[in-house]
């Protein structure tokens, strides 16, 4: 129809990697409709204290949800589906799966108590969504069943590629459906949104079978207990793992909790080997030290994974100690470092032998590499491209390299950027809303609410308390009492801070004026300037100051 457009708006994971949301849309300005594509999360650092997981803000869509016809979920890692349970029950839209993806989602939904329209797919479902004609095209990644998103429609066809890569000998699941992404390209392509994470890297990703074999060689040649932590989502590896350990006639014994439920959601929908057996914890620790294999989480560096607690020697059932080995079958996720190194540190204080992919072939990344997106971009042939997935630096890079493949045009946008793909040559027609929701305890609080400010501060500075009690006449009843938390309580002589701090609460408070003494906005402003500087004399920072006023009879 006249008027029609097609658009593209990323809500997450453009200019970052994570928290993947991406919108399409179809029809004239006033009348579009939208599907969404993969809800993710990022994790809370250090940064962000008492935050343990950050969303896209979705209120640009949820403006107009009764317009949003579907979510699809490309695959099961966190930073495509971390959000669904928070977020797709205010979207009321259908949200679209296939087996193995759903069955993780399940269970977000049944721990947050949350209900939405699960509809489940089989991998090469092609179905329908208004003007969106969809259909799941098989690649290859870390977790089962990743799924790139062929979006047809009047105005021209989009390839959404989700995660991949080429591995040739993937050990679980088929290989990449290249037939699939040549048609695409022999019937025109308009646009391809693809995976940038890898850009920078040359050649090729590396193949799962290779690591495989790789395992099998160094676990067989460990003389004492071994422990092995990966990506718990990573299903090709975890049964790689387990197969290696049965070639060394090790048992396998699962520690902590995603491992647990990847495994169960993975034999849920028939994924794993029906042989695959393991031993509970408290039976692994009678077995003889070279006839056990712990599969652990904590690759990352995570304080509460298993493998933090085993580094703590404070796990419940599992100690490692002289002439055991671990083996870190993962990458260090940028951002990770002090925590993975401080995990690794722990380990060798124990006597443990650390080894990862830095001393030996034990893992390959689930994204692709210059070479292999060279292959795709030869496969799929679209006319434009637009990079995603990626950091700044990713993104420019990845749309300056499809420049030199071939297509006619590039973009690498940002979250917020709407972008107009047809008709004409694909554009940014606009700004959007786009920010940042976070999960603290139970509540999402949008970027830069007053407790996430506050609790930063907190983290710099500390808190003080001072508490007044202020009679009928506007005096103080008694003398002004001083709390501090996450501050010095001695000054650089080794004095108390508390009383000095106390003495300038009483001076601020008697320097006003006795009509002032009956505002408590007015005494609570003197009290907390006189308290915060002369924090600043004695220590050189300037905490939160909170005044509590009891008016006594």
């Amino acid at each position: 129809m006249a008027g029609d457009e097609l658009l593209f708006l990323p809500l997450g994971g453009s200019g970052e990697i994570g928290m993947n949301m991406n919108l399409y849309g179809f029809g004239p300005p006033k009348a579009r409709r939208w599907i969404m594509i993969d809800c993710g999360v990022l994790f809370g650092d250090h940064t962000t204290p008492g935050i343990d997981l950050i969303c896209p803000d979705p209120a640009y869509i949820l403006d107009q949800k009764e317009n949003l016809l579907a979510l699809v979920l490309t695959h099961g890692h966190e930073d495509h589906i971390g959000a669904v349970a928070l977020i797709a029950p205010m979207l009321d839209c259908p949200v679209y799966a296939t087996p193995f993806t759903a069955a993780l989602v399940r269970r977000k939904l049944e721990e947050a108590g949350a209900n939405i329209d699960l509809r489940v797919l089989d991998i090469s479902a092609r179905f329908r969504a208004g003007p969106f004609d969809l259909e799941f095209v098989t690649l290859t990644h870390s977790i089962p069943e990743p799924n790139g998103v062929i979006v047809r429609t009047p105005l021209g066809t989009v390839l959404h590629t989700g995660d991949w890569k080429i591995d040739p000998e993937p050990t679980l699941g088929p290989v990449t459906d290249d037939a699939a992404l040549r048609g695409l390209g022999d019937q025109g392509l308009l646009a391809m949104v693809c995976d940038s994470t890898n850009v920078l890297s040359s050649g090729e990703s590396g193949s799962e079978m290779r690591v495989k074999e790789s395992l099998i060689e160094l676990i067989a040649a460990q003389p004492a207990r071994v422990a092995v932590t990966t990506f718990a989502s990573n299903v090709s590896r975890v049964v790689s793992i387990c197969e290696a350990a049965a070639a060394s006639d090790r048992s396998v014994c699962l520690l902590g909790r995603s491992m647990r439920r990847i495994v169960e959601a993975s034999r849920e929908v028939g994924l794993l080997p029906e042989k695959l057996s393991f031993v509970e914890p408290e039976e692994a620790g009678y077995l003889p030290r070279d006839k056990v294999l712990y599969l652990c989480t904590g690759s990352q560096g995570e304080p509460r994974a298993a493998l933090a607690r085993i580094a703590r020697d404070d796990h419940r059932d599992v100690t490692l100690n002289e002439g055991d080995t671990v083996i870190f079958s993962s990458k260090i996720i940028p951002g990770n470092e002090r925590e993975i190194y401080s995990l690794q540190n722990d380990l060798v204080d124990l006597g443990v032998h650390v080894i990862t992919e830095k001393d030996h072939f034990v893992h390959v990344s689930g994204h692709p590499c210059r070479d292999e997106l060279k292959k795709m971009y030869e496969w799929a042939r679209p006319k434009y491209a637009i990079p995603v997935h990626g950091e700044a630096r990713h993104l420019e890079a990845h749309a300056d390299f499809a420049l030199t493949l071939g297509v006619k045009d590039a973009i690498a946008p940002r979250n917020g950027d709407l972008i107009r793909l047809a008709p004409g040559a694909p554009e940014i027609i606009d700004e959007t809303p786009s920010g940042r929701l976070f999960l603290d305890g139970a509540l999402l609080l949008p970027e830069g609410s007053s407790p996430l400010r506050e609790r930063r501060k907190l983290s710099y500075g500390g808190v003080v308390t001072v508490a007044l009690a202020i009679d009928d006449d506007g005096d103080l009843a008694a003398p002004a009492a001083v709390a501090i938390a996450g501050a010095p309580a001695l000054d650089a002589g080794g004095d108390p801070i508390g009383p000095a701090l106390a003495e300038a609460a009483e001076e601020a408070f008697g320097h006003l004026a006795r009509k002032k003494r009956d505002d408590d906005e007015a005494v609570e402003i003197a009290v907390q300037r006189a308290v915060r500087t002369k924090m600043v004399d004695l220590w050189g920072k300037r905490p939160i100051v909170g005044v509590l006023i009891n008016r006594v009879p």
